[in-house]
């Protein structure tokens, strides 16, 4: 046992008792893990999470002003319970143990979609206009598109960037950051995936489905969330059922008047080049998880990041560089 969970340990028996059981939740892309805890109270058992940051590699202070926002506007994030700053401890309400990765098929994708986009709408329109999130600009949206060439090019496949690369991947970074900062700017969780939504009972838990994994949220395109959901990194779906799911979602905007004047092809190009961004980025940082973490696990996800970059790209033909690239690597 490290010495870390040890201390957590002491911190969460101080809390809840001296008869707990503690176990391995799960551990993020960041230096944050998460156990959950089982307790005894009135003599019935019960759960929750405990998440130990290292407050020298994580600030949890956004984490926890984030969830009290979504909270406040109907989105079921995680209560806190308690909190030490100091030694990046944290107890919060037990969202369970089912993402929506493992429960996705073919059956029930309408229906956890449905709830996902609803809730999404949600925190979208209903984000406090007191709670002000960091704006998800273009030096942001540049920083992160050059993980793709560090990470992914130069060190994973040790490909030397030369001037007429760097030239056209500088055009077509461009291009992609105009996109996403011409479309409405609205509250974006960053990484609304698979992996970070819970299925929960409505009846039991609150709305479903449970949102994780919010920390780094900012003020950015309509569309990014969207993408991260319909065009996941850890699982995919035919072209035409996305583009259906797109569709009703910009139905829902254009009836609440976020997208009035925008016609269904600029959205629906808006929403294509939002994922081509995403998907760089996610590619350099799965590299950069393996190269520089230790968490080579990410580098199985790499090939289906790629096939949205190409089979995007291949339609656009401002996008035609990034295609001739990308189709290149081996």
């Amino acid at each position: 046992m490290d010495r870390r969970r040890k201390k957590l340990e002491i911190w969460a028996q101080a809390l809840l008792g001296d008869e707990i059981v503690i176990k391995v939740a799960s551990a993020d892309a960041s230096f944050r893990r998460y156990f959950r805890v089982t307790y005894l109270e009135d003599k019935v058992e019960q759960s929750a999470i405990l998440m130990d940051a290292p407050p020298e590699l994580e600030d949890s202070r956004p984490f926890v002003s984030i969830a009290k926002s979504l909270r406040d506007c109907g989105v079921n994030a995680p209560e806190i319970h308690s909190i030490d700053f100091e030694q990046g401890f944290m107890l919060l309400s037990d969202l369970g143990s089912t993402p929506y990765l493992t429960q996705l098929n073919s059956d029930s994708a309408d229906s956890l979609y449905g709830d996902a986009i609803a809730v999404l709408l949600t925190m979208q329109q209903d984000w406090p206009s007191s709670h002000k999130l960091p704006e998800y600009d273009r030096e942001l949206l540049l920083r992160e598109m050059e993980l793709f060439p560090e990470w992914y090019l130069k060190q994973h496949l040790k490909i030397d960037i030369s001037a007429e690369l760097r030239s056209m991947l500088n055009q077509q970074f461009a291009l992609l950051a105009e996109s996403a900062l011409e479309q409405p700017q609205v509250t974006v969780h960053r990484d609304y995936h698979s992996r970070n939504l819970m299925v929960v009972s409505s009846k039991v838990d609150g709305v479903n489905p449970g949102v994780i994994d919010f920390q780094d949220a900012v003020r950015g395109a309509i569309t990014y969330d969207l993408v991260s959901l319909l065009r996941d990194s850890y699982i995919a779906w035919p072209r035409k059922q996305v583009e259906s799911w797109v569709a009703d979602y910009y139905a829902q905007l254009k009836h609440s008047g976020a997208v009035a004047d925008i016609e269904w092809q600029q959205f629906l190009r808006w929403f294509d080049w939002m994922g081509v961004q995403r998907h760089i980025k996610v590619v350099g940082i799965f590299s950069r998880l393996n190269h520089r973490d230790e968490k080579p696990s990410y580098l199985a996800d790499i090939p289906l990041t790629l096939n949205y970059i190409k089979d995007v790209t291949s339609r656009y033909r401002e996008l035609a560089p990034l295609y001739d690239l990308v189709s290149s690597l081996k």
